[in-house]
């Protein structure tokens, strides 16, 4: 049943009626009620129930009715009519009043595109360019007294800044004149001061016919697009003028073809630039490493190798080549450095045979030796035949440098070397062992008598009279040898050797001069060497042990910086003993332990007392591998410097380059917990051992001593002076301080200085000596030199 229609409505339905307006009662549901029946589509009957139920009052938005008519419909809630009833006055409307609304619309949505825009806006009359609309942005930043409507209706030049204004009066006569548009970049200035690098365009509005109707203004802000381009021009003209004037080789490539070059380069390979331009980059490359680098370049990564250029005249020239991408001009391109390396592949062919090499006879050291033995019982094994191990000790050979220098004992054993070499095969394998002890290593041996004739050979090469250049007499020294085979005297390098060494005591025991091979039985001649290990084992207690002190001096300016500690015994039967006489047997029974805590003890009590005095000398204490390894040494340096009250920095041990590759980890832990107790810590005689150049670096060392075989013929021995030259540049470069032993003559030190050693040490600055005598010669050289150098 209809709801009855409330008072209100009816009046308000019936007074329509008399005016001639058509009127519909409605309940929320859209439900007419009474007056004229509206008919509406389903679209529009939905957005009249939504007007509805948001009790809308006034007129919505014309609604869509039956025969493609359209309605106006104004509602209206009398009051004290019933909450559910409206009454709607209709009118039916047309397609330009339908269009209105959705013009409306449309029109907002294009301002708020305008205002949202990135760009400056405005839209001229032609009629004295009168300015009819300008986006929110361009009245705020170009319009200085804009009111609320901003530049409408008054011309446009006279509301914008004056940069702008001077701009839109040429660039209007400019249109006028060729009928296009104008567009520049330049520097304007905004209404609030600042100035940006902005594009200008003013274009005409034309219909179709032709006919303007106005003029469009844009203003756009690249200023910080400018600011790229400038950067990126000033980056490119950084790049040229470094490019000119780089050492090193640049070329520029696109696709693997060249577009730039640098001089450096076109000198590097005897090239011009217009020879090299789009010449593919590979084509410089040596052929066996152009398929390798060709993979890496079309990757397109960025990669630093090792490779090889060819020259114009055929010259391999090795390089080290990086890739980098880059831009030149805008362009995407390919930057490759050319670096030539040559001489940095002389050094390190230099360290590598330093490393592999004995620097005095050229032949393989400890550490080639050892890698020679191991690869040859490995093909003993799979071969099942033996390998002999010749170990060769010159009988007295000391003799030699205490009588004649070490100069001549060098010479004597440069020809030894040389002939050992001349008496083996091609196969066999001959190595200095160190100081006067050479190995010989025999593969596919297959009897004893065959090692023996050898071992013959041997004797009575090295036994024959040598005469040194520039002596008028002949040094005649005779080996010893043993010989020790795999393998039946050993499995293992370690084992080989040592037991070739045994027969060699053994030899040696026997009277000197012939070879003895291995026997289980040698083994027992270690006892012959207790009475001297237990006179060894009282000379502490009996205080039979002394220091001498060796002095050390800055090589630029003569400065007495520091010395280095070198124990004597005082034997009561055979006097003073020099270290050779009693080291190896204290090593070997570990009574080095004691005696090197002793010298350590005996050292900084020294040093402190020197520092009291007044003398700040660094005192260095050389260690043995069984000290520098003992569980409780750090814990002894760290209680010897409490007791001592020593200062960091005063003492400095000097460690093998064995002992530096043994237990490399372990090693390191041990001289960093050495460096934090403030102790300093030097690799001594540096290139007689077998240390790896890549652990070196790594170790936390402060100097590198030179070992004096190699300073001892400077600076006329040619190799001599590369190697001591290579050594002092290794450690330069490693931020290490160099020290060069055995310094004699002037023109050893001038070498070492013109080549940047730091300090020196050698009979020629002063010879070993205790602290009252050293006393002595630090007080006669200090008045001897200028004051300052003392």
């Amino acid at each position: 049943m209809p709801c009855p229609i409330a008072p209100e409505l009816e009046t308000a339905l019936a007074a329509a009626a008399l005016l001639g307006l058509p009127a519909v009662v409605l309940d929320l549901r859209g439900q007419e009620l009474a007056g004229a029946g509206l008919m509406l589509e389903p679209a529009g009957r939905e957005r009249l129930l939504a007007a509805l139920l948001d009790r809308h009052c006034g007129p919505i938005e014309p609604l869509q009715a039956a025969a493609g008519r359209w309605l106006q419909l104004d509602l209206s809630w009398p009051a004290g009519a019933q909450a559910a009833q409206a009454l709607a006055l209709m009118r039916e409307v047309g397609a330009p009043q339908m269009a209105e609304p959705t013009f409306r619309r449309e029109r907002d949505r294009l301002c708020w595109l305008a205002d949202s825009a990135p760009v400056l806006m405005a839209y001229c009359e032609n009629e004295a360019l009168r300015c009819s609309y300008a986006n929110r942005a361009f009245v705020q930043s170009l319009c200085p007294a804009a009111s609320e409507r901003g530049p409408i209706g008054q011309p446009l030049a006279g509301a914008v800044t004056p940069d702008l204004a001077d701009w839109l009066q040429a660039a209007t006569a400019q249109l006028e004149r060729d009928g296009e548009a104008v567009c520049n970049e330049q520097w304007l200035t905004l209404a609030d001061g600042t100035v940006i690098w902005a594009e200008l365009t003013l274009a005409p509005h034309v219909d179709a016919r032709g006919r303007r109707h106005g003029l469009y203004l844009l203003v756009s802000d690249h200023s910080r697009h400018h600011h790229a381009e400038r950067a990126l021009l000033e980056s490119e003209e950084r790049l040229a003028r470094f490019m000119q004037a780089g050492v090193e080789g640049i070329v520029f490539h696109r696709d693997g073809h060249i577009v730039d070059a640098n001089p450096a380069l076109c000198t590097l390979i005897g090239q011009s630039l217009h020879e090299l331009l789009d010449r593919p980059l590979l084509g410089l490359i040596a052929p066996e490493c152009q398929s390798r680098l060709a993979r890496r370049l079309d990757a397109q990564e960025d990669l630093c190798i090792e490779t090889s250029l060819i020259a114009k005249d055929g010259r391999r020239i090795p390089v080290e080549l990086i890739e980098r991408g880059t831009l030149q001009r805008g362009a995407p391109m390919r930057m490759t450095v050319l670096r030539d390396i040559r001489e940095r592949r002389d050094v390190q062919d230099q360290l590598h045979y330093l490393e592999h090499h004995d620097a005095l006879t050229g032949l393989a050291n400890r550490h080639a030796l050892f890698s020679q033995l191991e690869h040859l019982m490995v093909a003993a094994r799979a071969s099942d035949t033996r390998l002999a191990l010749l170990f060769i000790d010159l009988d007295h050979f000391k003799r030699v440098n205490d009588s004649l220098g070490h100069a001549a004992g060098d010479a004597l054993l440069k020809t030894l070397a040389s002939r050992l070499g001349e008496r083996v095969r091609s196969t066999d394998r001959v190595a200095r062992f160190g100081g006067d002890e050479f190995i010989v290593l025999l593969p596919g041996v297959r009897s004893r008598e065959a090692i023996a004739h050898v071992a013959r050979k041997l004797l009575e090469a090295l036994a024959r009279p040598v005469r040194i250049a520039g002596s008028s007499q002949d040094i005649s020294i005779t080996p010893s040898i043993g010989i020790a085979v795999y393998p039946d005297d050993g499995d293992t390098p370690d084992v080989l050797i040592q037991h070739a060494d045994a027969a060699l005591h053994a030899a040696k025991a026997q009277g000197r001069a012939h070879s003895v091979f291995f026997e289980p039985r040698q083994v027992s001649l270690a006892r012959d060497n207790l009475v001297l290990e237990g006179q060894l084992g009282q000379a502490i207690a009996q205080q039979e042990f002394a220091l001498l002190f060796q002095p050390q001096v800055c090589a630029r300016d003569g400065r007495f910086v520091g010395v280095e500690a070198l124990i004597r015994w005082n034997h009561p039967e055979r006097g003073l003993l020099v270290p050779d006489a009693f080291i190896a047997l204290a090593e070997q029974h570990r009574l080095i332990v004691p005696i090197g805590a002793w010298v350590l003890r005996e050292a900084a009590r020294q040093a402190r007392l020197w520092h009291e005095a007044g003398l700040p000398l660094t005192v260095a204490v050389n260690l043995s591998t069984l000290q520098f390894q003992a569980p409780d040494f750090v814990a002894s340096i760290e209680q010897l410097l409490a007791e001592t009250a020593l200062p960091p920095g005063w003492l400095e041990l000097e460690l093998t380059e064995r002992m530096l590759m043994d237990d490399v980890p372990g090693v390191l832990a041990r001289l960093a917990q050495l460096r934090q107790l403030g102790v300093k810590l030097s690799v001594d005689d540096f290139g007689t051992g077998y240390s790896s150049l890549s652990h070196l670096k790594e170790l936390p060392i402060d100097k590198m001593k030179i070992d004096r075989s190699f300073v001892r013929e400077l600076p006329h021995q040619r190799e001599s002076a590369a190697i001591a030259g290579a050594i002092i540049e290794l450690a330069r470069g490693l931020g290490l301080t160099v020290v060069a032993e055995g310094v004699e003559t002037e023109a050893q030190r001038e070498f070492l200085l013109a080549h940047g050693c730091d300090q020196l040490q050698g009979m020629g600055i002063g010879a070993p000596m205790d602290a009252a005598a050293l006393a002595g010669w630090q007080a006669a050289r200090r008045a001897d030199q200028p004051p300052g150098n003392s």
